[in-house]
């Protein structure tokens, strides 16, 4: 299919939420190492298990197939996909009816790439990144609990029997409010990693066919490319608000006061590194996801899109 054909499709509201299920479905293990990472530290305050020696990537991987076995790496998976279906769904949706108003193209110049002005897709991505996090904080909180329910105790693991459970007992034992809890981090990590994902790969897709048209067209190599410097800007953004929001949906009511608590809580036991607690995993999940998301996306937009 050639570069002018393909950029003439633009893609359904609904092709993000659909490719980031696909994506995270590869990518669920990554996400559960980087979950039991930041929630382990020295110390037993909130309830969380005690260690003694810092966990890593592969002892902690060994550890849960050694106790559990390999299929407790899909530990949450249900919840995951659904966060999936609401989160990136609600982002990818509002960012590309954002992009298709403000988007141009010179009908007089063939070779004309539609593009919109850097800061219209940071300030489309925060926009639409804030409202997917918004509605997707319930389901995000229930896929950290159930990823996290195999490093508990017995006696005090929830065990949700899939998303949708987790959601009912959530509301039934602990109110409505509960299912927000960590509402705020989810946002504004929301915003962020869709600015590092969505407007970052838009913009680096729009350089690479605008100055290296010998070399980028829109096929799976541009593609790649620039979901993959995409996904190192969007780890680096959005870390530190990671670790904090991760730690508040994980811990019991009570346990952190806000956003400001909880990061001074990381710094005590921790020390400023400590926001980038689970870095590697984190890349390494996030870097696959936001290459498979966007590969997906764009053969979806390619081959089901609609005309401009």
């Amino acid at each position: 299919m050639s570069t002018e054909r393909s950029e003439l499709k633009v893609a359904r509201w609904y092709f993000g939420g659909i490719a980031s299920a696909m994506a995270a479905s590869c990518t669920h293990p990554l996400d559960l190492l980087k979950v039991h990472l930041q929630t382990s530290f020295t110390g037993g305050q909130g309830g969380q298990t005690v260690t003694t020696v810092q966990p890593t990537l592969v002892t902690t991987t060994v550890s849960i197939v050694r106790n559990q076995g390999v299929i407790a790496l899909y530990n949450g998976l249900t919840a995951c996909l659904l966060r999936q279906l609401t989160y990136s769904t609600t982002r990818f949706a509002v960012y590309e009816v954002i992009k298709q108003k403000l988007v141009t193209i010179d009908p007089n110049d063939p070779k004309s790439i539609p593009n919109m002005p850097f800061y219209q897709k940071v300030l489309a991505a925060a926009f639409s990144g804030a409202v997917g996090g918004l509605v997707g904080t319930p389901a995000d909180m229930v896929n950290v609990r159930m990823q996290n329910d195999i490093k508990l105790p017995l006696d005090k693991r929830r065990n949700y029997a899939h998303a949708f459970d987790g959601l009912l007992q959530v509301y039934k034992h602990e109110g409505v409010s509960r299912l927000f809890n960590g509402a705020t981090s989810a946002t504004s990590r929301a915003a962020l990693i869709t600015i590092g994902q969505i407007s970052m790969y838009d913009q680096f897709k729009y350089m690479m066919m605008k100055y290296a048209p010998q070399v980028f067209e829109d096929n799976l190599t541009t593609h790649f490319t620039a979901s993959f410097l995409a996904g190192a800007c969007a780890t680096t953004m959005t870390q530190p608000l990671d670790v904090i929001k991760t730690r508040m949906m994980n811990a019991p009511p009570g346990v952190y006061r806000g956003i400001g608590h909880c990061a001074s809580t990381v710094i005590s036991e921790l020390g400023p590194l400590g926001f980038f607690k689970g870095y590697v995993p984190a890349f390494v999940r996030l870097g696959p996801q936001t290459v498979l998301t966007f590969i997906f996306f764009e053969q979806l937009r390619i081959r089901f899109g609609k005309s401009r």
